[in-house]
């Protein structure tokens, strides 16, 4: 494929999981890609990769400006950087709210506002945000990973509405329960990991986690050329778990 030949995309978070399979999609479908993200050992030596704190305004700037001078401009910015919280409103204390808005929501802003001198000279830009199934369906010891995810779900519809008029096109994906390192890692640390993952799959429709690829190619669907009138609508890659109600 060579949908993406010519443009240059950066992904956050793009060193694992749903970003790298992500700037992996997209360099194979022809993009230039940079990869932002606080580790890059993972990342294949194919992107340009940058170590980068999304929390960080600055470094996020010089990130992004690294990856718009390496290949002479910036199309598409995929905010996928992103962390996880378990708990009801009871369980977290504030400074844990604080940084968990901070990465999720304050880490796409930052991307995305350090992007848009760039975005506005493209002449296809595009954004796509990672959000979640968390943020339109109600799951349980989710509270304040929920409440980040309602945030870009509305803050993406906003953007949406904000950058139109500049040709800046605002999307977003809500992911199920994905097949991630860091959804491993929850499994890893529940006291019976083979059962939690197997409540996990029995939530899904489709009876298993989301693959990382499958939201990749959601993603690469909305950032791509072929999508040129799709802004302010958010993607469900969820095996159904937003909109079915199967009989056990």
């Amino acid at each position: 494929m060579s949908d993406f030949q010519g443009l240059t995309a950066v992904v956050t978070g793009g060193a694992s999981g749903i970003g790298l399979a992500t700037a992996e999609l997209l360099a194979a479908s022809g993009a230039n890609v940079g990869v932002l993200d606080r580790t890059i050992d993972g990342v294949a030596p194919g992107l340009f990769a940058v170590e980068c704190d999304v929390t960080d305004s600055d470094a996020v700037t010089t990130a992004v400006n690294a990856v718009a001078e390496h290949f002479g401009g910036l199309d598409i910015v995929v905010n996928n950087a992103g962390i996880g919280a378990a708990g009801t409103i009871a369980d977290n204390p504030d400074t844990e709210w604080h940084h968990v808005f901070d990465v999720n929501v304050l880490g796409m802003v930052r991307t995305a506002r350090a992007a848009l001198p760039h975005l506005r000279r493209s002449q296809h830009a595009a954004i796509v945000n990672v959000c979640s199934i968390a943020a339109t369906a109600g799951l349980p010891q989710r509270a304040l990973y929920s409440s980040t995810k309602g945030a870009v779900l509305s803050l993406t519809q906003a953007m949406a509405a904000d950058h139109i008029g500049e040709g800046i096109r605002v999307n977003a994906v809500n992911p199920g329960t994905a097949d991630t390192p860091w959804v491993t890692r929850l499994l890893h640390a529940a006291p019976d990991p083979a059962a939690e993952r197997a409540a996990l799959e029995a939530r899904q429709p489709t009876g298993r986690l989301v693959p990382p690829e499958d939201i990749a190619h959601a993603i690469a669907h909305l950032a791509g050329p072929h999508s040129g009138s799709t802004t302010g609508t958010t993607l469900a890659v969820d095996g159904g778990m937003q909109g079915l109600r199967l009989r056990k």
